[in-house]
């Protein structure tokens, strides 16, 4: 869950953030960003200095830079507050980041007004009309790369209305939270164990193509396994395997080739532990090989589930369906 912050001046956005952060959320902002380009540049950190820095970043590197920037900064475990999105470039930039969604804190201005009064702080403004020339200057400019406030609150997906007390405005937070919680859309089984083998295939030491495989029953991962050359010999990266150091063309030489496959892998890996495979389904992010589809007939595993087409499988997944092995195609990125 990924809940960014938008607002004007004195709306309580800094609120809200506390909030969600007492609450597991993890807090990032755009400021932050614009905070240390200012800090480096050894200028005094006063908000005309980050308005100034914000646009001056956005006109070099483009008007996302602050959203991207904020994004390398993201575990994808983790629920964040990213607090301070200004420009309609950076609300779309993050919303195309599974779980975004954009929350508006508004207020009155004569409200916000009296809140920026009562904090005290040195570099706000006096009066209720530097307030509002400030208050322009932030919300548009003629300049397209520069902040664009007013369309950015028009991309919200909430609208927070916090004219009243704090718990009124935790409340209504809280509310937005659970609606956002309850939308989320979980992975299937399909997605979650074909993830699971992409991670798998990380571990792959084979030069010409990383290939995993996990076995599961009755929900459960009960083996898993990746291609690269067996155990005890050097690894194929190192030098093992000659007919991939070689990088030959597709489809050639794998008679010479010595890495074992992700599926054999799998394979083998249950019976050297002792794990019985029968009636399991077989994860993997390659549509199996015609040695490996032997392998899963006679193991007993009633059915392939596969990410992507491998070129030499035509003759392999009619096999599989003559055995009576299902075979499905799930295709995640």
């Amino acid at each position: 869950m990924i809940i960014g912050l938008t607002g004007k001046n004195g709306s309580g956005k800094g609120e809200a953030a506390r909030f969600l952060k007492e609450r597991g959320f993890e807090y990032l902002s755009l400021s932050d960003v614009v905070r240390e380009e200012v800090a480096k540049a050894k200028k005094p950190v006063t908000r005309e200095n980050l308005i100034r820095k914000g646009n001056e970043l956005r006109r070099k590197f483009g008007p996302n830079v602050l959203a991207k920037r904020v994004i390398q900064r993201m575990e994808s475990d983790r629920n964040y507050v990213i607090d301070s999105v200004r420009h309609p470039a950076e609300a779309k930039t993050l919303k195309a980041e599974n779980g975004f969604v954009l929350l508006n804190v508004t207020a009155p201005p004569k409200v916000r007004f009296e809140r920026l009064k009562k904090r005290k702080r040195e570099n706000d403004p006096k009066t209720f009309g530097q307030f509002t020339r400030l208050e322009s200057a932030e919300g548009k400019s003629a300049v397209r790369s520069d902040q664009q406030l007013d369309r950015t609150l028009a991309l919200a997906d909430y609208t927070v209305q916090n004219s009243g007390t704090l718990k009124k405005l935790q409340d209504e937070v809280t509310q937005i939270v659970m609606k956002i919680a309850q939308k989320k859309k979980r992975p299937n089984w399909d997605e979650y164990f074909l993830g699971i083998a992409k991670v798998v295939a990380l571990r792959s030491n084979c030069v010409k193509r990383k290939v995993a495989a996990v076995i599961v029953k009755d929900k459960r991962i009960i083996a898993t396994g990746y291609n690269g050359t067996p155990r005890g010999v050097k690894n194929c990266n190192e030098g093992g395997c000659p007919r991939c150091n070689e990088l030959a063309a597709s489809g050639t030489k794998l008679d010479e080739c010595l890495c074992s496959h992700g599926e054999e892998n799998a394979i083998t890996q249950s019976a050297y532990h002792g794990v019985n495979i029968k009636d399991a389904t077989l994860y993997t992010t390659y549509s199996p090989c015609l040695l490996c589809t032997k392998m899963i007939i006679n193991s007993g595993i009633r059915e392939v589930v596969f990410n992507t087409d491998y070129p030499l499988s035509n003759v392999s997944q009619k096999l599989l369906k003559e055995a009576g092995v299902d075979v499905r195609k799930v295709k995640i990125d």
